[in-house]
């Protein structure tokens, strides 16, 4: 009698150590989020996307004493740009390469691992890195889209692949980095790809069969076939001439979705148009709908109800992809129901969420390409600026935005959102023709980079990171959506950084590039506390709680299109994990070394002839730079080109042209570049290989030091002539 106790109390014991993983993922229990205050049961934590923790254990008093409690090796070496669920005890998060892990979140055990096994090949169609930004539950199963275009329905508890399907053409360049949603037993997935040439929708799937239930496309067709909404009918009476549907048009719903319950309207953030140039795209204008808008849909039949656009014929990508919060805030002395987005074209939107109308925008980053949005019409009034057909112009934002697809969060009680944003400045120039160019090559319309772009890729690093450093700028704002004001504000190292949690606890928690996690005041912006991650972070933290006890997380992998153009302030490591924060937490990381490339051989002689070399910069910038950064070398993902062997050298055209290292992803590109260009593109890595030599061995001895100064010094005097705060 005694042992058969024992053996049910020890049994008891056994199961209660085991994550509970049946627990009713449900509509109710969806809608009702912020009633269930420990789990993250959904990408924003709750349909409106918030990004607030209801969680007040950790505060500003306290905050100080958080500490590392579990940390997980995620094996993975590209962008880590996921937020993870954490739903009974158990934390579920995508990686790169679309990936899926389910870990015991209170010790970081890994439960199990799927590998959609996406080949290596599709990732040439990601204009973005491979990266994926999470996984939705509903019932007791798990959702993921890949980069390959599938939607996948996971077990919850084994990961075993329940059901699978298709979503995109395969014969296109379509790509899944977006976190599913589920609203009321449909799976909603986007897509991306428009940079290369594909046709924008979202797409509805039941969760339980992976059947479609509905699509809503976001961009008209061919003009000879019938359109498949009324709303698109209303649509093509904004585009002309045959480019937009010959290359698919562009306005892909890659990332930001919202759901309002009580209303029943899910939100869809669609991107910039293809190409970009809106010139070519549109020859005798038009708005382009639904391009940059933000569209309410049914959500139960996809049914279009309003959209607003927030940048009508739109020529910069200035996506409306970005993240979109819901919340009921007093504007001009009455409770609205209101929807709030920050897109790329650096102006902060409130709209009824009722009804799509303008209620509030003012720009929250310097902009020159309008002065301002006119609240009665809803548009954006444009400035000579905004015209680059004639002759190229410097224009804020730059393409990357005022704020990208790292999401923002808002906080209830201090009435403020916090925004990870950006200030920068780019060229925008118009290409003199135009002709698609199908599969994995960028189709923007735009000219080829300018003379000064050119000069910037072949400076020394010291001067080039020195010039960009103002050129690219990251900041955490946060922003009154009242009063349409910056309340507070904190510079930023980079301009790539992460994005960001906000709790009722009075904190605001953001990762940035410079390896670190930190905790703000969120009244003031006072910094309380920061950890060391190892690896740069671009991904968002959340926060759960399990036995009273509550957890800070985050995904630490450097990546993203940012990590892999733009110049790196802090050398990377190349480790990537997901780390877990408690009060109290005594775990410790390894020290993480960041990669030492020394040229330990001296790279082929320089090339004699200066005009191919001129050529080659172009052609790099063209073709090569989303992967390798903007100046070879200095995005630091991707293997630095610099540093070829010399039998990757014998072997260059073959690479290049003949794609040889196609399953490690680097697939060829000999339907645009002839032998003679690509002779060219690697004459002015050969070039950049020297410089590189040079600067290696001149010894670190106070000349060097005082030369590396002077770069430093000349950069930011250039810098702050050429970058964005000239526009403030």
């Amino acid at each position: 009698m005694k042992s058969c106790c024992l053996y049910s109390a020890i049994s008891l014991l056994l199961v209660a150590s085991i994550p509970v993983v049946g627990g009713e993922v449900d509509h109710e229990r969806l809608s009702g989020a912020d009633r269930d205050p420990g789990v993250w049961l959904t990408h924003g934590r709750n349909y409106a996307e918030t990004r607030e923790s209801p969680l007040a254990r950790i505060t500003a008093d306290n905050v100080a004493q958080l500490g590392l409690a579990w940390s997980f090796d995620t094996a993975t070496t590209r962008g880590l740009e996921a937020t993870p669920l954490v739903v009974d005890g158990v934390m579920y998060t995508s990686l790169s390469w679309s990936e899926v892990i389910a870990n015991d979140a209170r010790t970081g055990k890994l439960l199990w691992r799927f590998d959609p096994k996406v080949p290596r090949a599709w990732g040439a169609n990601a204009c973005c890195d491979v990266v994926n930004r999470g996984v939705a539950a509903w019932d007791d199963m798990v959702y993921v889209g890949t980069l390959d275009g599938r939607l996948i329905g996971l077990d919850r508890a084994t990961g075993s692949v329940r059901w699978e399907v298709l979503t995109i053409d395969p014969e296109r360049p379509y790509t899944i980095t977006g976190a599913p949603r589920v609203v009321r037993g449909n799976v909603i997935i986007g897509n991306g790809g428009a940079e290369f040439g594909v046709r924008g929708y979202v797409s509805a799937y039941d969760a339980k069969t992976g059947k479609l239930a509905w699509r809503f496309y976001t961009v008209p067709g061919a003009p000879d076939q019938p359109y498949e909404s009324q709303a698109l009918a209303m649509a093509a009476r904004t585009w002309t001439g045959d480019v937009y549907w010959k290359s698919g048009g562009g306005g892909t719903v890659w990332d930001s979705m919202a759901y309002d319950p009580q209303l029943d309207l899910l939100y869809i953030g669609v991107g910039n148009g293809s190409p970009w140039n809106r010139w070519l795209r549109s020859p005798e204008g038009g708005d382009n709908l639904f391009l940059s808008s933000i569209v309410a849909l049914d959500a139960q039949s996809g049914e279009y109800r309003w959209h607003y656009q927030t940048t009508p014929s739109d020529t910069w990508d200035f996506t409306a992809t970005q993240h979109m919060i819901l919340a009921d805030i007093e504007i001009r002395g009455k409770m609205r129901q209101v929807l709030m987005q920050a897109p790329k074209n650096g102006f902060f939107y409130v709209l009824d969420r009722a009804t799509g109308e303008l209620l509030a925008a003012d720009n929250y980053v310097p902009v020159t390409w309008a002065s301002h949005v006119d609240l009665e019409s809803g548009r954006p009034v444009e400035t000579e600026n905004a015209d680059h057909s004639a002759q190229p112009q410097e224009t804020s934002p730059a393409a990357l935005g005022g704020h990208s697809w790292q999401p923002m969060a808002y906080n209830q009680s201090t009435g403020l959102v916090y925004i990870p944003a950006m200030e920068m400045a780019q060229i925008y120039s118009s290409a003199d023709s135009y002709e698609h160019q199908p599969g994995h090559h960028w189709n923007l319309g735009q000219g080829d980079p300018d003379d000064t772009f050119a000069i910037l890729s072949s400076l020394p690093d010291a001067l080039t990171k020195s010039v960009f450093r103002h050129l690219l700028r990251g900041k955490l704002i946060a922003w009154d959506p009242v009063l349409q004001e910056q309340r507070w504000s904190v510079q930023h190292q980079g301009m790539w950084n992460g994005g960001v949690l906000t709790t009722a606890g009075g904190l605001v928690f953001q990762g940035n590039g410079s390896r670190q996690l930190v905790a703000y005041d969120a009244a003031d912006g006072t910094r309380l506390w920061s950890a060391d991650t190892g690896s740069g972070i671009v991904a968002a933290p959340i926060s759960y709680e399990i036995d009273g006890e509550q957890y800070v997380a985050i995904l630490a992998g450097w990546g993203g299109i940012g990590g892999l153009m733009a110049p790196q302030y802090t050398p990377v490591t190349g480790v990537n994990r997901l780390l877990v924060y408690k009060l109290g937490g005594t775990a410790t990381l390894p020290a993480d070394e960041p990669y030492q490339r020394v040229m330990t051989q001296a790279p082929p002689p320089p090339p004699r002839d200066a005009a191919s070399v001129d050529r080659g910069v172009i052609l790099y910038q063209n073709h090569c730079q989303r992967c390798h950064g903007i100046n070879v070398g200095l995005g630091g993902v991707i293997a630095d080109l610099r540093f070829m062997s010399q039998g990757t050298h014998q072997i260059f055209d073959r690479i290049v042209l003949e794609g040889i290292y196609s399953g490690l992803g680097m697939v060829s590109f000999a339907d645009v570049l002839d032998q003679g260009e690509a002779e060219d593109i690697h004459n002015y890595l050969i070039e950049q290989a020297n410089l590189a030599w040079d600067v290696q061995h001149r010894g670190d001895g106070w000349w060097a030091q005082m030369t590396d100064g002077v770069l430093e010094f000349v950069g930011d005097m250039v810098g702050a002539w050429l970058g964005p705060e000239r526009a403030d």
